[in-house]
């Protein structure tokens, strides 16, 4: 249920969650529903519903196990704010990252309506950082919805990039990723729509991370961005406690 990760701005991922449905444009050619396929196919346990919502109860103490400090991106196979997770749920996974405060733990959701409905419902540790994905221009509300939490460390997903996104509001806003889609019928992302977020970001003083130019062979296309790589992460880290 958890396993390092090739995900360029991650180490780690931890699935207390499996399976998704689609929202919005960005789903289309998602890669977890891809996997979890395969997954099933292959007898997995875990994905014997395949990517129908799954609640795997006996993942949630794992990160407590690991004494290593490490980045670890929750549930890399859904969505926790799902609505089909109930909230008493989403609130353990919550005490887990709280209690195993060595660990930075990064939160991504499409459902940012459904984020700030539960906010004050959850106690948000230090550690945890909450992102939006947000694909076009259409989503940028999720930027809006995730500014107004009490999350501690703001990030936007902005992959697969799907056109552009520009005047993006960064205020409160902690780090910036971009990426292409990659895989089978991967959609194209112009440079141009790139290189103004990279401004934008570097203007309003907002660390800036390029994962992938992605297609269908995304390693061949890299991640170089006018020649250089562009790892930047946040500078507000809160400091590990050791285990």
């Amino acid at each position: 249920m958890a396993n390092s990760s090739a995900i360029e701005w991650t180490e780690s991922t931890w699935n207390p969650v499996t399976g998704c449905s689609k929202i919005s444009a960005g789903c289309l050619n998602c890669y977890a529903e891809r996997m979890a396929a395969r997954l099933k196919f292959m007898g997995s346990p875990n994905y014997a519903n395949g990517f129908d919502v799954t609640l795997h109860p006996r993942a949630l103490q794992l990160p407590l196990k690991w004494k290593k400090p490490q980045l670890i991106f929750v549930n890399s196979m859904s969505d926790l704010f799902h609505d089909a997770v109930p909230l008493s749920f989403i609130q353990q996974v919550f005490g887990v990252m709280e209690k195993a405060s060595w660990h930075q733990f990064q939160i991504l959701t499409k459902r940012s309506d459904r984020l700030l409905q539960l906010d004050k419902e959850l106690t948000w540790p230090d550690n945890v950082w909450m992102g939006v994905s947000v694909e076009n221009a259409r989503f940028t509300r999720r930027i809006d919805d995730l500014r107004r939490t009490n999350a501690r460390i703001k990030f936007l997903s902005l992959e697969p990039l799907l056109g552009p996104l520009c005047r993006l509001d960064l205020r409160n806003i902690d780090w910036v990723i971009v990426g292409g889609e990659s895989g089978p019928g991967a959609r194209p992302m112009e440079r141009a729509w790139v290189t103004d977020i990279r401004d934008q970001s570097l203007n309003a003083g907002v660390p800036f991370f390029f994962k992938q130019w992605g297609g269908f062979n995304k390693k061949k296309n890299g991640r170089l961005l006018e020649n250089r790589t562009w790892d930047q992460v946040p500078r507000k880290l809160p400091k590990p406690i050791a285990a």
